[in-house]
């Protein structure tokens, strides 16, 4: 019996993946083409490489709800920089970057100097940036030819380059944005199991006294953890940027849900029950392989959220629970 349970834990959600992916398939046979199997991959792309992001903070014991306001940001001042300042699509991908560096390190030095608690802290930061992103453009999404506040007409525009991060494909079938993700999954998997930072990280999740005790840098790992978190998120967002090719006021909705939940549904992956790269990942095609067949099979699109917060409780409850039995 034991020998079952432990099994259950460490591949029972990886056993339901794979039935969902035959079920989903033989139901509608078009589900298992190459097309629709990386337009899956594309659509959970940019909430995938968020909740990376999140996965950091939660390995250092930390939470940042400020991921998809982040992200959103980042879409704007892409557009802003290039459609109004008329500036590169590198300068634009460089200012996202800094600004999401930037937002990251307001998160840790708030959490950690002023002792704001970390969900306050960062859905603090949220609500702040959600009104920010909307000043530049004064409310309105950026596009090409845009009518700016003075009545003079935008000159500038998304350059192809720029463009090409989201909406390229390799040989002309993998999309740009999915081996971004997987590439910035190898490389937070190396930070958080390969480098000491990663062991430093987990120690502060485990105790973070005891990790202070023995002569971690608690305050300065846990500020970096939030810097590298707003890093992801406006890479995310550039990326969403060259996707839709324009600054959708409303391109953030939803994203900061779907991160969260990948990285917590992460915990159930092979019975983890810590944040982890893989875990992450998996979780994100999970979803979005959820939804992809639902709705296939014409299921309504106001059952997806209750979907997808059946499976992460479920998943979590399942792991726990029979792990606490053991």
């Amino acid at each position: 019996m034991q020998k079952i349970t432990s099994i259950s834990i460490k591949y029972g959600f990886l056993i339901v993946m794979v039935a969902s992916f035959i079920s989903f398939g033989l139901a509608e046979p078009a589900f298992w083409s190459w097309s629709n199997l990386f337009s899956i991959l594309l659509g959970v792309t940019i909430y995938a490489i968020l909740a990376l992001g999140v996965t950091i903070t939660l390995s250092a014991d930390g939470l940042d709800l400020s991921v998809g306001s982040t992200a959103a940001m980042s879409v704007m001042m892409a557009s802003y920089s290039m459609v109004v300042l008329e500036l590169s699509g590198i300068a634009a991908v460089a200012v996202c970057l800094v600004i999401g560096g930037l937002i990251g390190l307001f998160n840790g030095l708030l959490i950690v100097k002023v002792k704001v608690p970390d969900l306050l802290a960062t859905l603090g930061t949220m609500f702040l940036i959600q009104g920010l992103q909307l000043i530049p453009s004064g409310g309105r999404s950026i596009g090409t030819g845009m009518m700016l506040p003075d009545g003079e007409e935008a000159m500038g525009q998304f350059t192809e380059g720029f463009l090409f991060l989201g909406q390229g494909r390799l040989f002309g079938l993998i999309p740009i944005p999915v081996i971004f993700m997987l590439v910035l999954a190898v490389i937070v998997y190396i930070i958080l199991d390969r480098m000491r930072w990663g062991r430093v990280f987990y120690a502060i999740g485990g105790n973070a006294e005891a990790a202070r005790l023995v002569g971690a840098a608690v305050d300065r790992y846990r500020i970096m953890a939030y810097v590298l978190s707003g890093l992801i998120a406006s890479f995310g967002g550039v990326l969403l940027a060259a996707r839709i090719g324009r600054g959708d006021v409303s391109s953030g909705s939803g994203l900061l849900l779907d991160a969260v939940g990948a990285a917590l549904i992460g915990y159930a992956v092979l019975g983890a029950r810590r944040p982890n790269v893989f875990g992450t990942i998996i979780g994100a095609i999970f979803v979005g392989m959820l939804l992809n067949g639902l709705t296939m099979l014409n299921l309504p699109y106001f059952w997806q959220d209750f979907i997808k917060g059946t499976v992460l409780v479920s998943a979590l409850a399942f792991t726990f629970s029979l792990a606490k039995e053991r």
